[in-house]
């Protein structure tokens, strides 16, 4: 019975030696990752797929507008630009199928947003009127009809080329609530 005290002890003390035992892990090098930016919608807040509206009736008064705020870890120092883009979706077969291919609507750059006062980002006010994006994708007014859509996406560029959008940013940013940076904006025509 003593032996068995004596190697009951000796193996405790050899697994709690083991056990201490470990690799030194290099911590990570914060500064060595890869950060990029996203552009925030401020307002309207939350954005839908029925917060925007063109009129067929006035395609020149109506518009899609938002307070965009361009986030980068460095308050905005290196955002470029934000570039926009427009598609045409025909829901409506009465008129024919127009629907488009992705076309650039209007590049917005950073020399027209100005540091916000309570976040210290970059804001901007950016509106697309129905006739601005009527004319990017190349379509008259008989072209259009209640029920037809416009999609509008955007791509934000940094000064050192890296550019961001809805297909290369994770879920969070484009569908969560707090960051609120869809890249996407949905203008049902009425």
């Amino acid at each position: 019975m003593k032996n068995v005290f004596k190697y009951s002890i000796l193996m405790i003390y050899g697994l709690i030696v083991l056990a201490c035992k470990t690799e030194i892990v290099e911590p990570i090098d914060l500064d060595a990752l890869e950060t990029g930016g996203y552009i925030r919608t401020v307002s309207p807040y939350p954005v839908s797929s029925t917060t925007f509206n063109y009129k067929v009736s006035d395609m020149s008064g109506t518009k899609m507008e938002i307070v965009a705020e361009a986030v980068t870890p460095n308050k905005g120092a290196d955002f470029a630009s934000y570039e926009l883009f427009v598609k045409f979706v025909d829901a409506t077969a009465a008129n024919g199928t127009k629907t488009t291919s992705i076309l650039p609507l209007k590049t917005i750059l950073a020399s027209a947003f100005t540091k916000d006062v309570v976040t210290g980002y970059p804001r901007a006010t950016i509106s697309v009127t129905g006739a601005e994006a009527l004319s990017a994708s190349k379509l008259v007014i008989g072209d259009i009809a209640a029920g037809d859509r416009f999609e509008i996406t955007g791509t934000m560029k940094l000064t050192n080329g890296k550019s961001y959008n809805a297909a290369n940013t994770g879920a969070n940013i484009t569908g969560g609530a707090f960051y609120s940076s869809p890249f996407f904006y949905r203008v049902n025509v009425l």
